[in-house]
C-alpha cells in the first residue's frame, strides 16, 4: 500500500497547491487525502490505477471544501479583526423589558391586545385594523387609547423596586 501511494504524493501536492493556492491550506487538504486513502484503503479495486484514485480523493475533499466554505461565508483571522468589533453591547435589560412587556400584554382583555398588535407592531393604519376586527375607526381609535393606558399602567406596575436596606450590626 505504501509502496503505492508515496510516490503519488509530489503531485497529489503540486495538485492541491494549484487548486486552494494556499500552501497550509494545501498540506491540509493532502493529509485528509492520504488518510482518507489509508482508511479506506479496502475499497481500492485492485486492478484500479491509485493515482488516479488518490486525485480523485483529493478533488473530492477540495470540493467539499469549497461548498463548506460557501455555506459558511467568507472568514477573517480574529487576529486582524478589531477588538472593538468582537464585542456587543449588553442587552439583557432590553430582553427583560420585552418580556415584561410580553407578560403585561398577556394580561389585556384580547380587544386591547389586538388592536395593540395591529396597530404597532403590524403597523396597520386604524382604516385597515378596523377592518381586520371588524369594528368602526372610532373603535378602533379607542381601544387603543385605552389598551395603551392599560398597557403603561401594567409596566408601571412591573417596575423593579429598590430594595430596602437596613443597617446590620
Amino acid at each position: 500500500m505504501i509502496q503505492l501511494i508515496e510516490p503519488a504524493i509530489p503531485g497529489l501536492r503540486r495538485y492541491a497547491n494549484a487548486l486552494v493556492r494556499n500552501a497550509a491550506e494545501a498540506d491540509d487538504l493532502v493529509q485528509d487525502c492520504l488518510e482518507r486513502a489509508v482508511a479506506r484503503w479496502g475499497q481500492h479495486r485492485a486492478d484500479g490505477d491509485t493515482r488516479s484514485w488518490l486525485y480523485s480523493i483529493l478533488h473530492n475533499l477540495a470540493v467539499s471544501r469549497w461548498r463548506t466554505l460557501r455555506r459558511r461565508g467568507p472568514t477573517t483571522p480574529i487576529e486582524t479583526v478589531d477588538p472593538a468589533l468582537l464585542s456587543a453591547p449588553p442587552d439583557q435589560e432590553q430582553g427583560i423589558a420585552h418580556s415584561d412587556i410580553l407578560r403585561a400584554l398577556d394580561r389585556l382583555p384580547e380587544e386591547y391586545r389586538a388592536v395593540i398588535l395591529l396597530v404597532t407592531v403590524e403597523e396597520l393604519s386604524y382604516a385597515d385594523a378596523a377592518r381586520v376586527l371588524g369594528v368602526p375607526v372610532g373603535t378602533v381609535m379607542s381601544r387603543l387609547s385605552r389598551g395603551r393606558a392599560r398597557l403603561a399602567g401594567a409596566m408601571a406596575d412591573e417596575a423593579p423596586v429598590a430594595p430596602h436596606l437596613r443597617r446590620i450590626k
